[in-house]
């Protein structure tokens, strides 16, 4: 049976929230697990980007990722979907999805880009 949870995130596909999910069982069961991002977000008034692979199958809000604020400090790790529903940049926009993104590497290989580089790029 599909999952309602996508629904309410206007910027994840129903679609793409079953293979975040499905990542995120994978993730349980292998430890060296790398996929590449499902899925690239970004704030179209701000430099933040999220490069995101899982979600955890306990907690359907937490998902995980490449996470850029902007700041010059990308890094790994979670990030609440409920949180990134309410950013908003200086122009009060919301996250949007990048639809011309088609991830070629895994999440190692863009999160070790982006920390030479201070920012993803994707």
């Amino acid at each position: 049976m599909a999952s309602t949870h996508a629904s309410k995130y206007a910027f994840i596909t129903d679609a793409q929230f079953e293979i975040l999910l499905a990542n995120g069982l994978r993730a349980i069961e292998q430890e060296d697990f790398d996929p590449p991002p499902v899925v690239k977000l970004f704030t179209p008034d701000a430099g933040a980007t999220w490069l995101l692979t899982s979600i955890d199958p306990h907690d359907h809000d937490v998902a995980h990722g490449l996470c850029d604020l902007g700041l010059g400090y990308p890094e790994i790790g979670p990030v609440r979907l409920t949180e990134l529903a309410e950013v908003r940049g200086m122009l009060n926009l919301p996250i949007e999805q990048d639809l011309h993104f088609h991830p070629d590497m895994r999440l190692s290989a863009y999160a070790r880009m982006a920390i030479s580089a201070g920012r993803i790029q994707a």
